[in-house]
């Protein structure tokens, strides 16, 4: 068959509205920022890929497109090493968030993957086949498993009249909805958050993302899971913020209670996250994940090399899609464990996650995704499910969802609207604490 050639390529910027979550960044503003790649080719296809949002990124999609247009789908190896070879490192180079400055994110995703996987889509429809077909060693499972993703949420009361709210769901007949929009801030409102998500989702693990309150409160927050969910798998993710021993303190006796810890500590007293998390490793026997200090190649040789980290978070957006599946490959070789960890986004990623974790080999951790917090605004016709604590593979050719073009439109009319297109959580923080200033080893909260 000829292939087809991409006759068009789009970048559309578009924004959701979120919550006031908390993390050790501050607090999540009222809407968060996503672009979106359309490709269209010779057959009439459509490909969408998604990715981080804020005008860097956009631009940088824009850039390339003279590489992309013209080119024939089953070329995408091809195009994105065009891009790569030709591509420059921001501000952020060497990809370092250790100290997780989660405005130089930026910098470390690759704003390209959208591309490769808006044209896996068109292959895979050209094809006939789904986009995990088309991965590493094909489709391994139909179904990929999923982790209730908690957070700690502020008063949104607190941002003055005048400036831009969070979005109000207090009178959704959504159980969920309303919750997801409160102030959640103790061990009780943690398991009622836990215990909502389980009733909608179906969850059946969780994962408390940490770095807020002081470190023990939290832990009483991870022992009321335990106590109310025994059989679940209970995580937490403090993004680095505790010291090396403060994370031993509070971690020593928590075996049976807590399966893994993420990113628990960083770098500290000259010694790099990999060498202190080695240390971690040492002092409590804990198995530790990240999304930190293994970001690329380079630095996933020195992780490994030092036994440092079981559990490799390959967001498709930091390795790529064949990159996120190959190092499932490598992991599952070497007796490693393979997830995805994930940051605000729109449905097109959720099916983007689903044919990554179909592809993935291995038994691989429970995923993560924050589309809990944005179900309802979704840009697709036939957003992927999530039944009995699982995300349902799309069965149609290449990514098998279909766009809503009117949703589309409007999430870009929001974004236009919108007075900066970058993630800056340091602003919502002020509205809570005035002066508020990021400082990766204080919880955003302790002050």
């Amino acid at each position: 068959m000829d292939c087809p050639v991409i006759t068009k390529m789009q970048v559309i910027p578009v924004a959701g509205y979120d919550s006031m979550l908390m993390t050790l960044s501050g607090a999540h503003a009222p809407c968060f920022t996503r672009n979106l790649v359309l490709l269209t080719d010779s057959a009439g296809h459509t490909g969408v890929g998604e990715i981080h949002g804020g005008d860097y990124t956009c631009g940088c999609l824009n850039a390339v497109r003279p590489l992309v247009e013209g080119r024939p789908v089953s070329e995408y190896r091809q195009v994105l090493q065009t891009i790569h070879r030709l591509s420059k490192s921001g501000p952020g180079e060497g990809g370092d968030i250790q100290t997780l400055d989660i405005s130089k994110l930026k910098f470390v995703v690759k704003s390209e993957w959208a591309i490769e996987c808006a044209m896996l889509d068109l292959l895979g429809q050209h094809l006939g086949v789904p986009m995990c077909q088309l991965l590493g060693e094909g489709r391994q499972r139909g179904e990929v498993e999923v982790l209730g993703y908690l957070f700690y949420v502020s008063d949104k009361g607190k941002v003055p009249a005048g400036e831009m709210q969070y979005l109000d769901e207090s009178g959704s007949p959504d159980p969920w909805f309303r919750l997801r929009r409160e102030e959640i801030l103790t061990p009780e409102r943690i398991v009622e958050e836990a215990e909502a998500l389980h009733e909608k989702y179906g969850f059946r693990n969780f994962k408390l993302k940490g770095g807020v309150l002081a470190g023990a409160e939290e832990m009483e927050a991870v022992r009321a899971l335990k106590k109310r969910f025994p059989g679940a798998r209970v995580n937490i993710d403090p993004n680095g913020a505790w010291s090396l021993n403060e994370a031993v303190e509070l971690c020593k006796d928590m075996h049976g209670i807590v399966t893994y810890v993420e990113d628990p500590c960083g770098p500290e007293g000259g010694y790099s996250g990999r060498e202190i998390m080695r240390e971690f490793k040492n002092a409590t026997q804990f198995q530790v994940a990240t999304n930190m200090i293994a970001t690329d190649w380079r630095q996933f040789y020195h992780t490994v090399s030092l036994n440092a980290c079981d559990i490799i978070l390959a967001d498709p957006h930091f390795w790529g899609f064949d990159g996120a599946v190959r190092m499932s490959q490598l992991l599952d070789s070497w007796g490693l464990t393979w997830g995805i960890h994930s940051n605000n986004h729109f449905d097109i990623t959720l099916a983007a996650f689903a044919q990554v974790g179909a592809a993935a080999v291995g038994e691989p951790a429970p995923l993560d995704t924050h589309w809990i917090w944005q179900d309802g605004q979704d840009l697709l016709e036939d957003a992927p499910k999530i039944v009995d604590g699982k995300l349902q593979v799309p069965q149609g050719p290449g990514l098998g969802v279909r766009l809503n073009m009117e949703r589309v439109m409007e999430a870009n009319a929001l974004y236009g609207k919108l007075p900066s297109h970058d993630r800056d959580d340091a602003a919502g923080m002020r509205y809570l604490i005035p002066g508020w200033k990021y400082d990766h080893k204080r919880p955003c909260l302790v002050r």
